[in-house]
């Protein structure tokens, strides 16, 4: 599919597509044979992965690091499970600190809501 329709996909501009293959996240883009971009089932599976990162609050550089790493092969797997169980801690204590600020908002509505005079 050409990069309007990935874009559109995925969510992400055509700038951004352009970006990340510039920094070297969207690696071996293919090209037609007027020169313009064409993604696979492949590029949209890779793409996803990298939006679930970046939506989990994984660092670029980390994300870059993961994949510099895939691109390597399966010799590079233990480090990559090793970034992930990494990002996997470092998410679920994000979470736990929302969560206790989520607490403790609650606890100031209902305080709020048990002051109303009838």
């Amino acid at each position: 599919m050409n990069i309007k329709a990935f874009s559109v996909l995925t969510g992400l501009s055509p700038y951004t597509l352009r970006y990340y293959e510039r920094i070297g996240l969207l690696k071996n883009i293919q090209r037609n044979t007027s020169g313009h971009r064409t993604y696979t089932n492949k590029d949209t599976d890779w793409v996803k992965f990298i939006l679930r990162l970046k939506e989990t609050a994984m660092p670029l550089e980390n994300i870059l690091e993961y994949a510099s790493l895939r691109e390597q092969g399966d010799v590079t797997q233990s480090d990559r499970q090793y970034l992930l169980k990494e990002h996997r801690k470092n998410l679920k204590s994000y979470i736990q600190s929302q969560l206790e600020h989520l607490t403790a908002l609650e606890r100031k509505i209902e305080f709020y809501e048990s002051q109303k005079v009838s």
